[in-house]
């Protein structure tokens, strides 16, 4: 985007990151320096778009004064001016000094290039920093290193709101490279050496005593008891919607269909476990953080050490995966600042162990759906009711979002209102509702977070209904979204490029899927095998997605087929389970993820439209899961209502 108001050239282009203390200290120049919620481009691209079209129009008014010549004779191609006049020419570099000292143009009254006529922007670019990443020299936060440095191995209490009673520092001093067990907070203990790994094998010796507290007897069974009783009660406070009767109209329906759905617990498995560095001086304190939002590591710093924003500062990392993870919880940060004060002018790197950081993430939310929906005689859907129950984000990160004990943010997907998420089907009487059922199990966003539930539910049971009014799902679904016109149009986009109507070779089924999060419109369809075993194969998926603007096409590709491994890991195999209360699954050999032997084909089409601009990176995550599905379920006849697919007796192939 500044490569095409600027006018430089794309080839000479690198980046670095500003600093969230430099953000501070000139008022939020770069504002929340958040890349959560598909928001990168979204809340950036007109401050980005605008300061590079005011540094272009200063720099063509300095080549125009030191040239005297009007700036309207001037052009500029690739960072080079003309003056065609005069057959003069000169290079961005040499005229930047004598631009800078002008005073800039009000940003507001900046005409920005039509997105339709763009010439950069919207091309397909190559990443800036695939060579570093591939030839290892990239240096991530867990290969930091500086003089001095300690290295820290941390371990929280095992069920989450239990307390750290006592460790016996004595049974590990004699370690080689140990340097100290330390109390990082109520829950929490710590061992520092020379090497994270001689830190890690001690923490493994050190006697611990814990208080697991009142929730150590909790259980994936008495969650999912919880939440089952959610579905069914008849009076609370629920977020939703309601549109005419749709009880009455169910209960009056010449067919009526029911299903009830259950996601559990997901784990982000960063490639990268958390951890940062923080060196801590009364004066002074400065942290390298792989972070999503460096203002909230800032504020993480300055909250923990004690210090004013002015004296702290963030030195931002690239991730080694985020997810979600690395944005508003900054538990890394905060521990790895606490232990940095009590070794005051030492660089304190911390890094959790894999187990750790299974054990101790913020995990998608469980939860249930009762769908149930009533059809007339012509197969026609006459009312559908949506209750929800599962545990709520806002109830650990943002509780005074909750307003009457209704929390709207769990309903992601399915909103009346043109926003970010709205559901696009009509449906004559319609009642949606959420049943909060928290646990005490710490959750927090999860690419794509609600969607991914949400548009299970909705989807799988579109086909359902559609197959109850003996319809074809595509067809069933364009009579629903012909009041939505964006919806309808990657529906049709998506089967389209799949060619639906085609016949597929025998033993393979087709399965189709759209959705709305992340104030983009997606679609996607599947083309699966299930063996007599129970065997599954993805064969090749098609999407559509309209995200209003398009920047960089093959990043949005990258993007879509990073998150079909992202949904089919969840999907197949993807389960954080709840025993006397602590997390199981600890490490990649009980969670595992999607193998590159078993990733699909993936074909893209992009539709933008060019009237807003929408998300990216997570709305297609939401309907990967329903399209795979719904063919498994035009395979077998049997819908599959409980995820993942690993306890339902499939296997991936």
């Amino acid at each position: 985007l500044v490569t095409e108001e600027l006018e430089c050239d794309w080839a000479k282009v690198s980046t670095e990151y500003p600093s969230p203390g430099q953000n501070y200290a000139r008022k939020r120049a770069w504002g929340e320096m958040s890349t959560g919620g598909s928001r990168g481009i979204r809340i950036s691209e007109d401050y980005v778009r605008r300061g590079a079209a005011a540094a272009r129009i200063m720099l063509l008014q300095a080549a125009g004064e030191t040239w005297k010549v009007p700036v309207s004779e001037l052009t500029v191609s690739k960072g080079i001016i003309t003056h065609a006049a005069s057959k003069r020419t000169i290079s961005y570099g040499k005229i930047a000094a004598a631009a800078g000292k002008l005073t800039p143009p009000d940003p507001k009254s900046i005409t920005l290039r039509n997105p339709r006529e763009w010439k950069v922007a919207g091309q397909p670019m190559r990443r800036l920093d695939t060579k570093a990443k591939l030839n290892g020299s990239l240096v991530y936060a867990a290969d930091l290193r500086f003089p001095g440095m300690l290295c820290a191995a941390i371990k929280a209490c095992p069920v989450h709101g239990g307390k750290l009673v006592s460790f016996d520092e004595s049974k590990i001093k004699g370690m080689r490279g140990v340097k100290a067990a330390v109390r990082v907070n109520d829950g929490t203990v710590a061992v520092l050496a020379d090497t994270w790994w001689r830190a890690k094998t001690a923490l493994e010796k050190l006697p611990i005593v814990w208080d697991e507290g009142q929730y150590a007897r909790a259980s994936s069974a008495t969650i999912a008891a919880s939440l089952r009783a959610g579905l069914v009660e008849t009076s609370g406070q629920y977020a939703g919607r309601t549109e005419g009767d749709a009880l009455k109209a169910i209960a009056g329906a010449a067919k009526k269909v029911e299903a009830t759905y259950s996601t559990p617990f997901l784990s982000h498995a960063c490639m990268e476990p958390m951890g940062c560095t923080v060196r801590y001086t009364p004066e002074r304190a400065e942290a390298w953080v792989p972070t999503q939002n460096g203002e909230a590591s800032h504020t993480s710093l300055s909250e923990s050490s004690g210090l004013p924003l002015d004296k702290c500062e963030i030195y931002k990392m690239d991730l080694g995966g985020g997810f979600g993870r690395r944005g508003g919880q900054q538990d890394y940060v905060q521990q790895a600042t606490f232990i940095a004060k009590q070794f005051p002018g030492t660089h304190i790197k911390l890094l959790w162990s894999r187990e750790e950081d299974q054990a101790h993430d913020f995990y998608r939310p469980i939860s249930m759906a009762k769908m149930t929906a009533g059809l007339d005689d012509k197969g026609e859907l006459v009312g559908m009711h949506i209750r929800i129950s599962g545990q709520s984000i806002n109830a650990w990160v943002n509780p005074l979002a909750i307003k009457d004990g209704k929390d709207e943010r769990q309903m992601q997907g399915l909103w009346a209102q043109p926003h970010d998420a709205q559901w696009g089907y009509t449906v004559p009487n319609l009642l949606t509702e959420y049943a909060m059922r928290n646990t005490h199990v710490p959750v927090g966003p999860w690419r794509g977070v609600n969607t991914n539930q949400n548009g299970v539910y909705s989807e799988c049971f579109m086909d359902e209904c559609a197959k109850a009014a003996g319809k074809d799902p595509l067809e069933f679904r364009r009579a629903l979204l012909k009041n939505h016109p964006k919806h309808l149009a990657v529906l049709n986009a998506a089967a389209a490029k799949f060619d639906w109507n085609k016949p597929l070779a025998p033993g393979r089924h087709k399965g189709i899927a759209q959705f709305m999060g992340y104030a983009s419109y997606s679609a996607a369809a599947a083309e699966v095998s299930v063996s007599p075993k129970g065997e599954i194969k993805v064969h090749r998926m098609a999407f559509a997605l309209n995200s209003g603007h398009v920047v960089n096409p093959d990043q949005v590709a990258a993007q879509i087929e990073g998150s079909v491994a992202f949904a089919l890991s969840a999907m197949f195999y993807g389960e954080v389970t709840v025993e006397n209360g602590r997390m199981k699954e600890l490490n990649f050999d009980t969670y595992r993820l999607l193998k590159l032997a078993e990733m699909p084909k993936v074909e893209t089409v992009l539709v933008p439209t060019f009237d807003f601009w929408g998300g990216v990176g997570e709305p297609t995550i939401c309907v990967v899961g329903p399209a795979v599905l719904n063919a498994v379920f035009a395979a077998t006849g049997k819908p599959i209502r409980n995820l993942p697919l690993k306890n339902e007796g499939y296997t991936f192939t």
